[in-house]
């Protein structure tokens, strides 16, 4: 009888949570990410203000039905994002966004999903530019038999999505991250996750202004082939062609310009 009552306790708690004006919890992760994720969604869509300041400790424990260690483990990870700053008798308070570490995969994330904006993902597809025909050029140089099968895997996995057998997002991510890792390069590899987070909105994104539900895979192929037959400065061009086409269609689409024609040279007709 305890038992069931101190459920049924620890559920009320957490419904006073979803209905303080927090978002709702994603189903399936522990208490720790769930109220992590719960907090870092309400800090970027700039639902604490000065009216209404980021809740003191004992607040979100009844919230959320946790513990002081749970919550608190929580707030240390927002805080390492740069969301949060917390000081002994000042209390925790949101920081600027210009404070925010974008370089974040959570962080890129919730800001593409609190509200599209165009700009971030240009500076973001800039980014890609700069760093993955590099990445590109290096695999040419260095990766080996493991690495030139992953790349090849993902390839054949976007050839599957084309006949509807596998997830063409899923299948488009996966080659680029193949890439980065089979430059043998610890940092290119550690923007795997970053990289990921942004392509699962700007390749929906670049598809639709295509007028493609899918990635064009001859593109793709040409920098994997590249990659394989050891040819970096190929593997570089091919890449870049790649992304720029991406940053094309999204700054063209910004700024009111996209045309019929442009769609029908993106789309290769």
């Amino acid at each position: 009888m305890a038992a069931s009552s101190s459920r049924t306790s620890k559920i009320a708690r957490a419904r006073r949570g979803r209905d303080s004006g927090m978002v709702p919890f994603v189903g399936g992760q522990n208490l720790t990410s769930g109220i992590l994720e719960n907090l870092g969604v309400a800090i970027v869509t700039g639902k604490f203000t000065k009216n209404n300041p980021f809740p003191v400790e004992a607040e979100l424990c009844n919230r959320y039905g946790a513990s002081r260690s749970i919550l608190r483990e929580a707030v240390k990870m927002l805080t390492a994002k740069g969301l949060l700053r917390a000081r002994p008798r000042q209390g925790t308070r949101v920081l600027p966004e210009a404070q925010w570490n974008l370089l974040d995969p959570d962080v890129l994330r919730w800001l593409l999903e609190r509200k599209f904006s165009p700009s971030l993902l240009i500076e973001f597809t800039q980014i890609r530019l700069a760093v993955e025909p590099e990445a590109a050029a290096l695999a040419a140089r260095v990766a080996g038999p493991a690495e030139k099968a992953a790349i090849q895997s993902a390839i054949q996995r976007m050839l599957a999505a084309e006949r509807g057998e596998d997830e063409p997002l899923d299948s488009d991510i996966a080659f680029h991250v193949a890439v980065l890792n089979a430059s043998g390069n610890r940092f290119y590899a550690q923007l795997s996750e970053l990289i990921e987070s942004a392509l699962r909105f700007s390749i929906k994104l670049t598809n639709r202004y295509k007028g493609v539900r899918l990635a064009s895979v001859a593109d793709h192929k040409k920098v994997a082939d590249a990659v394989i037959a050891g040819e970096p400065v190929r593997a570089a061009a091919a890449m870049r062609n790649l992304i720029q086409e991406a940053l094309d269609l999204i700054e063209t689409e910004r700024a009111g310009t996209f045309s019929p024609e442009l769609q029908r040279r993106s789309r290769g007709l």
